[in-house]
């Protein structure tokens, strides 16, 4: 009976998502509440895989929002933190696993997982180092706890310290993780900071092809298994998505509306995501992050947050 009961809130809730009025803070926490009470998503396998393509559909989708050359032009300074942040957080989290004592190769998964976009670049990692399950479990339950209190927070804290719509996308996309969370987080804030948020988030993300190169060269027994095919070509995408709707589009007569509809459908999109993101976090999921790993990556996502919050305030 409880299992029927599961599969039809899953169900209802999802379908609940995609309502206009529900915002992305509530299909969040509608999942996370889910996930308390049943123990999981009803379709693990179905939620897995549509939360992950559905993601990056929705993120192309965005591109048809925006215009690539205001893009490049409010994302600019987002690309220099990304570049200092990146280095930064992978050396500083080389130091806090020695400290702390984590095993090196889930260390080396929770520092990448931070430094550049939480899951995905675990993922594109993890067969070059030879990560077992424990270590991916470990690694990816960090992340994804700290993804989920991010998008609760940080539009809080955003307000509270004064962050324009600028200054608040570019702190986002910098200081949390996976893109997922970056474009909620910045959809609560506003539309302008959803746009900054989503341009630096996909400069960063792009840091995953030479991460995965360089771990190679630092983990050569495993560099023949090492698999880069986790190219984030959604990203490719969501720069061809800008490129048509700032030239092709005016050029073609093509009405705004159409990219405005696009937009709202990947906004809907996300929400949708962000559900299932939810309906995962359970105490079993929790129980996986491990102590140690865990307060690895408290101290990264304190810093990293901390730091570029600090750069973008101009202290």
């Amino acid at each position: 009976m409880k299992e029927k009961i599961a599969k039809i809130a899953f169900v209802v809730l999802m379908i609940a998502a995609c309502v206009p009025c529900v915002d992305s803070w509530m299909a969040l926490m509608a999942g996370i509440v889910y996930a308390f009470a049943f123990g999981g998503p009803a379709f693990p396998k179905f939620a897995k895989k549509t939360q992950k393509y559905l993601l990056q559909g929705c993120v192309v989708g965005l591109g048809f929002g925006m215009n690539l050359q205001a893009a490049l032009a409010s994302g600019k300074d987002g690309m220099l933190f990304t570049i200092v942040s990146v280095v930064s957080v992978m050396v500083l989290g080389f130091l806090v696993g020695k400290i702390l004592k984590v095993d090196t190769k889930t260390s080396y998964l929770v520092s990448s997982g931070t430094a550049i976009c939480g899951g995905s670049a675990i993922a594109a990692v993890a067969p070059v180092v030879d990560a077992d399950d424990k270590q991916m479990s470990m690694s990816l339950g960090t992340i994804f706890v700290l993804n989920a209190l991010a998008l609760l927070i940080f539009p809080p804290l955003g307000h509270f310290f004064g962050l324009d719509n600028q200054q608040f996308g570019e702190w986002a996309a910098i200081a949390i993780h996976d893109t997922s969370s970056v474009v909620g987080a910045a959809a609560a804030y506003s539309d302008e900071s959803l746009q900054v948020a989503a341009m630096v988030k996909c400069t960063r993300a792009l840091w995953i092809l030479p991460l995965a190169l360089i771990t190679m060269v630092f983990f050569r027994k495993n560099a023949g298994k090492g698999k880069l095919n986790v190219v984030p070509w959604f990203i490719f995408l969501f720069a061809i998505a800008m490129v048509i709707n700032t030239y092709l589009f005016p050029a073609l007569g093509v009405p705004e509306s159409v990219g405005k509809t696009i937009v709202l459908i990947a906004k809907r999109g996300f929400a949708v995501t962000l559900f299932l993101i939810g309906t995962g976090l359970s105490k079993a999921a929790l129980q996986k992050c491990g102590p140690k790993p865990f307060i690895q990556g408290v101290v990264l996502w304190f810093a990293i947050g901390i730091s570029s919050l600090l750069v973008i305030k101009g202290f």
